[in-house]
């Protein structure tokens, strides 16, 4: 299953507590049960974005754990767009056949 997660600094993150979060990232290696196939940071500096692949998703639990004292995060589940529009051209289907 793939995974978009999206993380932005907690308000009010002193200078102090961003510092600890990028020792601890400096020394944080992902769970070899997920696959980040993008791992982006945005331009202003205030969070990223990952897509991640795992059939774990307690994997991403644990990642997400270490980091939430510093970001807020939102993991959500996505499929390949070919397969999101056949999903939503047969439930269009299924709607239109009911009269």
């Amino acid at each position: 299953m793939k995974y978009v997660i999206t993380w932005t600094a907690r308000p009010n993150v002193t200078e102090e507590a961003e510092a600890r979060s990028l020792q601890v990232f400096s020394k944080w290696v992902p769970s070899s049960d997920v696959t980040f196939e993008q791992f982006l940071g945005r331009v202003d500096a205030q969070g990223g974005y990952a897509v991640v692949s795992t059939d774990n998703p307690q994997a991403i639990a644990r990642d997400m754990a270490i980091f939430g004292t510093w970001f807020e995060m939102e993991v959500v589940p996505v499929l390949e767009i070919a397969d999101a529009t056949a999903i939503n051209t047969e439930a269009l289907e299924f709607i239109s056949s009911i009269s």
